[in-house]
């Protein structure tokens, strides 16, 4: 928990620096014994995910199939791209007619999806949009006006994991209906929250890892850093989930806050119910 509060207190950029000092060493033997295949980043450029790369993006790909459907010929859409651990799991997925498309803030993820994905798999396609974020990057447009660079009804599904952790509930909305407006009619969504019950007082998370900045139908981790850990009530998201135009047909309760879900983050499975 300390390490994590020194961390926050770093400038967006020098986090970045920070975690390729930290694990130079450990890159640079894993190069000089060749164990790194070419679609896995070096440690120090993974700043999104937890636990091994490749097999924590099969293991939510699997999720994706065996809760939303997901199948090879889907046009796919990956909100938060990072470094490309759902993407490289989906091009053991994707055949030639399906199609990925993902976005994210951080230029140096993306060119590195682009340079190690995009160059061997042509359906696997990588968009940079800078959005402001206090945990990434302290200049960009705010994700509350963006718009999805893509058309209306064109995905069969969309993966976000592990960004609306990172939102306020501005930005969630708009992000749900942007959803809503570029998924076909009964298309699904993996996303992922950290969610809880406003009336259980007793709503804190795991040791080390706790929500008590109240501000009603929301929770901050740290007061200061407002867009790096975000808690959400569950009666206020599924307000808005019913707003946007979506059903939830699938929770999956997190570890953060002794679920026994199978994984750390809250997961729900949204069936989009637009025409």
């Amino acid at each position: 928990m300390i390490l994590r509060k020194l961390y926050y207190k770093l400038p967006a950029q020098w986090r970045f620096i920070a975690r390729r000092l930290w694990y130079a060493p450990a890159d640079l033997w894993d190069a000089i014994k060749g164990r790194r295949d070419p679609l896995t980043p070096p440690r120090g450029l993974i700043y999104t995910g937890r636990g091994d790369f490749r097999n924590s993006g099969r293991k939510l790909v699997q999720r994706c199939i065996e809760w939303g459907g997901l199948q090879p010929h889907h046009r796919v859409l990956d909100v938060g791209s990072g470094i490309g651990r759902a993407a490289v799991a989906l091009t053991e997925l994707l055949s030639p007619e399906g199609r990925y498309e993902g976005f994210d803030p951080i230029l140096m993820g993306v060119r590195w999806c682009q340079k190690h994905i995009s160059s061997r798999y042509p359906n696997f396609h990588f968009t940079h949009i800078p959005l402001a974020n206090d945990l990434y990057q302290a200049n960009g447009q705010s994700a509350h006006e963006l718009r999805f660079p893509y058309p209306e009804n064109y995905f069969d599904f969309a993966i976000v994991n592990s960004v609306f952790t990172h939102m306020l509930p501005k930005e969630v909305c708009h992000y749900l209906s942007e959803l809503a407006r570029v998924l076909k009619p009964q298309a699904k969504a993996y996303a992922t929250f950290f969610l809880y019950d406003e009336y259980d007082k007793r709503i804190c998370g795991m040791p080390g890892f706790r929500f008590p900045h109240d501000h009603g139908y929301y929770r901050l981790m740290d007061a200061q850093v407002r867009t790096a850990n975000v808690a959400f009530s569950q009666r206020w998201l599924t307000q808005q989930l019913t707003t946007a135009g979506f059903t939830c047909t699938r929770t999956f309760m997190g570890k953060w806050n002794g679920g026994l879900g199978p994984d750390f983050q809250d997961v729900l499975i949204l069936q989009c119910t637009t025409y």
